[in-house]
């Protein structure tokens, strides 16, 4: 399935994990149609915290780069929130689809440190699926 840039975008589901400390978080990746459905869990008790859809659109600043715009389902009291719409708009307008994310990471009694691990693990995460997904012609 094409992809903008010539790149191409592999049919298989695709796994992906990333850990330091206590922290662990777990992601499937699947093509449906043109479209893609990322679960992203991980932690103590993993969980759906939140949904996020991100469309693809035109930049509003920059002619040529695709943006995207997101609509987030949260569930009541759920932090999931900012990590979902992260890698929905970051997977959306890198690949040009529309992405649907839904994720659940709970760690028990988390430190704040522990919590900017997570959301550099989030942002590995991101950058692990993108480059699992696209396979570029050499």
């Amino acid at each position: 399935m094409a992809s903008r840039d010539g790149e191409k975008i592999s049919n298989m589901m695709k796994e992906i994990a990333v850990a330091k400390g206590r922290i662990s978080i777990n992601s499937r990746a699947f093509l449906v149609g043109e479209d893609l459905c990322v679960i992203i869990s991980g932690g103590d008790s993993p969980h759906i915290g939140c949904v996020t859809l991100s469309v693809p659109r035109p930049s509003l600043s920059y002619k040529n780069k695709i943006s995207s715009t997101t609509s987030i389902l949260n569930l009541i009291g759920h932090k999931d929130d900012e990590a979902a719409k992260y890698v929905s708009e970051t997977l959306a307008s890198r690949l040009n689809k529309n992405v649907v994310v839904t994720c659940g990471i709970h760690v028990d009694n988390i430190k704040p440190e522990e919590i900017h691990i997570t959301i550099e693990l989030i942002k590995e995460l991101t950058d692990k699926l993108m480059e699992s997904l696209v396979n570029r012609k050499h």
